[in-house]
């Protein structure tokens, strides 16, 4: 194949992603519009599931239509959530520990030796702990 031919399907394939990105942009813009008509239908009842409280020592990740929303992590205190657009993942930024079980190890003069532990760990950053790492907690 020739450069040229090259260079021609490698335009057209940006074009698609484009044309896709367009696509999920209006997807997206169409939601939000549906979703807000529906929040100021049902005013009163909505509010339960519009605003969420997240405690001092928690901080809420937000996703929208399964991306990250831009920015910092939401908290403490209230904010705002779009009902079936949006999804948050509350962490924990105090330190938790956990008991690690007594394992049996073997000496270099052959003496059994009983080891116990204690692992203490803290999130520092609630986005990087999310989308990163797979079951934090457990």
């Amino acid at each position: 194949m020739s450069k040229a031919g090259v260079k021609t399907r490698l335009h057209d394939d940006a074009l698609d992603q484009d044309e896709e990105g367009c696509c999920s942009a209006c997807c997206s813009i169409v939601l939000k519009i549906v979703s807000a008509f529906l929040i100021i239908i049902t005013f009163p009842f909505s509010l339960a599931f519009c605003f969420k409280v997240v405690n001092e020592f928690e901080r809420a990740v937000i996703f929208r239509l399964g991306r990250l929303i831009e920015g910092n992590p939401k908290g403490p205190g209230m904010f705002f959530i779009l009902p079936c657009l949006d999804n948050y993942v509350k962490i924990d930024l105090r330190t938790q520990s956990f008991d690690v079980p007594p394992q049996e190890v073997l000496s270099k003069d052959s003496v059994t030796v009983q080891v116990d532990a204690v692992v203490y760990y803290r999130i520092s950053d609630p986005v990087v702990s999310v989308t990163n790492v797979a079951n934090v907690h457990h």
